[in-house]
């Protein structure tokens, strides 16, 4: 029977491996197989964090993938996959090797931490526990792990549009990737380019191009509904969009709608030579990512689409369903 938290009680359900206690924003991932000790720990820290739990090393990895918690609470000694074992994977992965991790264990030689820090382990907590120092060592890490990822969310922040900049980009596709691959989702990306832009800042002036360029982009942004589903400024005048769990004919539909309604602003653009008003053209593709096809070789082919479009007259979509 696995556990969960639920308002401060400890319930056995066989169907719910883990828990969601709140809305706090900060996260911690329990990987214990001693009931006992998960049922402490949760204690300690359910009041001012969101707790999920896991019985052993296999099911504490898919917790961590799921969601991202933002500290590991970490037994070293688990029967099947120990505490080193579990921290190597979760070091391999690139959407879970900042994550940071304490271990738990009994213990303490000088050795036996050494080994845990070079594994990439932040710090060490003792059993038996000593709830003031849990909580203390708890609360430091938060604090430090917000203030690192503040600086790192505004370092992936594009500070003309205000939306993603081509960094995040870039770390983002990679984990996405990832994790189509490794669950056999389909992954839809696209590229958006506005038209004629050259020519609209030299008729509107460069003000007025950046001013187009921020209305474009958060219009784009407040068309892409679910959380995951992201737009990032990739160069210039040009976006990149991208739509996990997403299918072509989806994908197509939405872009295709985008597209429209860029127009339907109404932003002059009278050197435009399709348009009394800005447009885009987009080019995009689906798929189902595998290992034999890497994000980079698929985005020529996103690219290749968007040049079509561009051929095809522009303020259009083209679209692929492709096979990696």
């Amino acid at each position: 029977m696995d556990e969960y938290i639920n308002t401060g009680l400890i319930i056995e359900d066989i169907n719910d491996p883990f828990l969601i206690l709140n809305n706090d924003i900060d996260k911690v991932l329990i990987i214990d197989d001693a009931m006992d000790n998960r049922t402490l720990l949760s204690e300690l820290l359910m009041p001012n964090h969101k707790v999920f739990l896991a019985k052993d090393g296999a099911q504490g990895l898919s917790l961590a993938c799921k969601h991202t918690p933002d500290l590991i609470l970490l037994d070293v000694v688990m029967p099947g996959m120990n505490g080193h074992q579990v921290i190597k994977s979760l070091k391999s992965d690139e959407s879970t090797f900042n994550i940071p991790v304490i271990f738990v264990s009994s213990k303490i030689s000088p050795e036996d931490e050494k080994i845990g820090l070079d594994l990439g382990a932040v710090d060490y907590i003792t059993k038996p526990f000593h709830p003031p120092i849990v909580q203390a060592r708890v609360r430091n890490h938060l604090r430090g792990q917000r203030h690192k990822n503040l600086l790192e969310q505004l370092a992936l922040i594009d500070s003309l549009t205000e939306i993603y900049n081509r960094r995040f980009y870039e770390l983002d596709i990679k984990k996405v990737w990832s994790a189509c691959n490794r669950n056999e989702t389909q992954l839809s990306i696209a590229m958006i380019d506005i038209d004629f832009f050259k020519s609209y800042n030299d008729e509107y002036g460069h003000l007025n191009g950046d001013n187009a360029l921020r209305v474009v982009a958060n219009h784009i942004k407040k068309q892409l509904k679910r959380p995951h589903d992201i737009i990032a400024r990739y160069g210039g005048e040009e976006f990149a969009v991208i739509l996990p769990h997403t299918d072509a004919e989806s994908a197509q539909r939405l872009l295709s709608e985008v597209c429209t309604s860029v127009e339907d602003l109404q932003i002059a653009h009278d050197s435009s030579s399709i348009s009394h008003y800005l447009t885009i053209s987009v080019g995009g593709a689906s798929t189902i990512p595998t290992r034999d096809m890497d994000h980079e070789s698929f985005l020529k082919i996103v690219d290749e689409h968007l040049y079509q479009a561009k051929a095809q007259g522009r303020n259009k979509v083209c679209w692929r369903s492709a096979t990696a």
